[in-house]
C-alpha cells in the first residue's frame, strides 16, 4: 500500500499540524486532558493517510467487461435519459464512495477518449437524484470496441475537488486512473440499453476489481 500523489501535500500538513498538537498539548495541557485529546487527533490524523491509500491490487481485465471505476456501494441501477452527450436512454449505474473508501477513479474499459467536460455545481448529498446533473462534476466518455461508456465524477457535500486526468483523444486502458475525487462522492456510469449488469443495488465494489457489466 502506497499514498497517492494527490494526498501528499495533505499528509504534510496533518503531520505537521498533530505534532504541533502534541507539543502544546504536552507543554499547557494537564495529563488527564493531554492525552485523550492527543489520542483523539491521532485518529484524524491517520484517517488522512487512510483516505489516500493505494492498496495493492490484481486486477480484472476482458474487452468485454466493465469494471468498477472505484470502491464503494452501488446505490442506482436504472434507465434513464443521458442528457449532455449521448441524449438518449442509457443504464445508469451508480457507486456511492463513502469518507473510508478508496478515492481513486480507474477507466472501467479500454478505448479512446471521446469527450471530456469539467461542470462547476452544488454541493448536494452524493446520492441525492439530482446530484448527477446540479453538483460539481466531470464528464469522459471513452469509445471502447464494443461500446462506448460515459463515467461521470460527481462531488457529494463533503468532497470539494474533482480531479480529473483524462484529456479528449487519450487512449484510455482498463483501470488506469482517470482521476481522484477529494472527500467523498461518487461515480455513475452509463450504458447502452441491453447491457447485461452483473451488479445488483446494495453490492459492495471495489474499482479494478468487481465487475459491473458484460458488453
Amino acid at each position: 500500500m502506497r499514498i497517492h500523489k494527490e494526498g501528499h501535500i495533505y499528509c504534510i500538513i496533518a503531520s505537521l499540524l498533530y505534532a504541533a498538537v502534541i507539543w502544546l498539548c504536552l507543554h499547557f495541557l494537564p495529563v488527564f486532558l493531554a492525552y485523550p485529546l492527543i489520542f483523539i487527533l491521532g485518529l484524524i490524523w491517520f484517517w488522512v493517510f487512510w483516505f489516500f491509500r493505494i492498496p495493492t491490487r490484481t486486477f480484472t481485465t476482458g474487452n468485454d467487461l466493465v469494471i468498477s471505476p472505484c470502491d464503494g456501494k452501488v446505490v442506482v441501477i436504472e434507465e434513464t435519459n443521458e442528457g449532455e452527450y449521448f441524449k438518449d436512454k442509457r443504464i445508469q449505474v451508480s457507486i456511492f464512495m463513502s469518507p473510508l473508501n478508496v478515492h481513486v477513479n480507474r477507466y472501467p474499459m479500454s478505448g479512446v477518449v471521446s469527450y471530456v467536460k469539467y461542470h462547476k455545481g452544488k454541493y448536494l448529498v452524493a446520492w441525492h437524484p439530482k446530484s448527477s446533473t446540479e453538483n460539481e462534476r466531470s464528464t469522459i466518455v471513452v469509445k471502447g470496441p464494443k461500446a462506448e461508456i460515459l463515467i461521470r465524477q460527481i462531488a457529494g457535500a463533503v468532497a470539494r475537488r474533482i480531479v480529473m486526468y483524462s484529456k479528449q483523444n487519450d487512449q484510455a486502458k482498463q483501470n488506469e486512473e482517470l482521476g481522484f475525487i477529494k472527500f467523498g462522492s461518487r461515480v455513475d456510469l452509463f450504458l447502452p440499453i441491453g447491457t447485461k449488469i452483473n451488479a445488483q443495488i446494495g453490492d459492495i465494489v471495489q474499482g479494478g476489481i468487481h465487475v459491473i457489466a458484460t458488453l
